[in-house]
């Protein structure tokens, strides 16, 4: 981590309180675009959307990241928005730019490592250099690093220079996406993490419960409905499927939530395969950086052995009902 600027060796993965249980830091910045540069939710104004201005930072290992890569995608902001993507596998120096396939060199300023990105911004940072990272080409700072922030100001930000009838967090859903928001992230998208990363027995399994409570819960909630919400598509299907993708690959494994898989789940798993049919999302899957970054945690996995399994064999699924063509196109597999 940087501290004062200056990057500290001294670094371990995730922190525990005395209990042994994993505490998620909060993000730092927290500026956010708007389509005239007013003020957002939180922060400062002065972050219009214009096309070009803006550049992502994201890991394909990372599914905060990857959910903003999705939105990103489904919003059809590629040629508004452009990418550099991490090396899965976490350095001496935290998250290092190319030297995996699929990885990139910073796009922007040539740096080797994400915590450069984060000097450059405030030369005095103190604190993780994390992904995802939204930077402003014009002032030359980062904009928000939290992924709950950015997704939903991608999702409205850039509605005049990418009109999409595609709407994410739609007014009429807004308390019931935030209510399934506020059970699914701390019982299974981070409860896989408070799983992996405990350091107690009780900690662990008490995460453990949660993680696997909350699975069986999504799993009876589906029924017959394509989305959470129906045929609808929202920003929690989005939150839900970066951890779905990745369970079966790393966190069954490497994060001991091995109770059952996501194969395990009839409707879990062909809502996977729903989800990974959507038009572009399959893009923002990379089994291989999944893999090669969980294990390469030294905290979780000390040999830094990559498991060959397993083999995802996700179905493709056909939709009872018809959705809008900008959004959906055939079924893909992961590879």
């Amino acid at each position: 981590m940087l501290i004062d600027g200056r990057w500290s060796s001294d670094w371990t993965p995730k922190d525990a309180d005395d209990r042994g249980a994993f505490e998620r830091k909060a993000s730092t910045f927290r500026n956010w675009i708007t389509a005239n540069g007013e003020a957002g939710p939180t922060g400062d104004g002065g972050f219009a959307a214009e096309p070009g201005r803006y550049h992502l930072y994201v890991g394909l290992i990372c599914p905060w990241a990857c959910r903003t890569l999705m939105v990103r995608k489904l919003k059809k902001l590629d040629s508004l928005i452009d990418v550099s993507i991490v090396n899965p596998s976490l350095s001496d120096q935290g998250w290092q730019f190319g030297g995996f396939p699929g990885a990139t060199a910073d796009a922007l300023g040539n740096a080797s490592y994400m915590h450069e990105v984060y000097t450059r911004a405030d030369p005095r940072f103190t604190g993780r250099a994390t992904v995802p990272v939204l930077w402003d080409k014009q002032r030359g700072t980062i904009v928000n690093n939290e992924s709950a922030d950015i997704v939903r100001m991608l999702n409205t930000a850039f509605a005049a220079l990418a009109p999409a009838s595609l709407d994410l967090y739609p007014d009429d859903l807004r308390a019931e996406i935030d209510a399934l928001n506020a059970a699914i992230y701390p019982r299974l998208n981070n409860g896989v993490y408070r799983a992996g990363f405990a350091t107690s027995q009780a900690a662990y399994e008490t995460a453990f419960a949660d993680v696997f409570g909350m699975l069986d819960d999504l799993e009876s909630r589906l029924g017959k409905s394509g989305f959470l919400f129906g045929e609808r598509l929202t920003e929690a299907d989005i939150r839900l499927f970066v951890t779905l993708i990745r369970f079966d690959a790393a966190y069954h494994g490497a994060f001991k939530c091995n109770l059952r898989r996501i194969a395990d789940y009839p409707k879990l798993q062909a809502y996977t395969a729903r989800m990974l049919g959507i038009e572009g999302l399959s893009e923002t899957v990379s089994i291989a950086h999944i893999k090669a970054g969980y294990y390469s945690i030294k905290a979780i996995n000390p040999t830094g052995l990559v498991p060959v399994g397993p083999i995802l064999d996700l179905k493709p699924v056909t939709l009872r009902r018809k959705r809008p063509a900008s959004c959906v196109s055939r079924p893909t597999r992961v590879r």
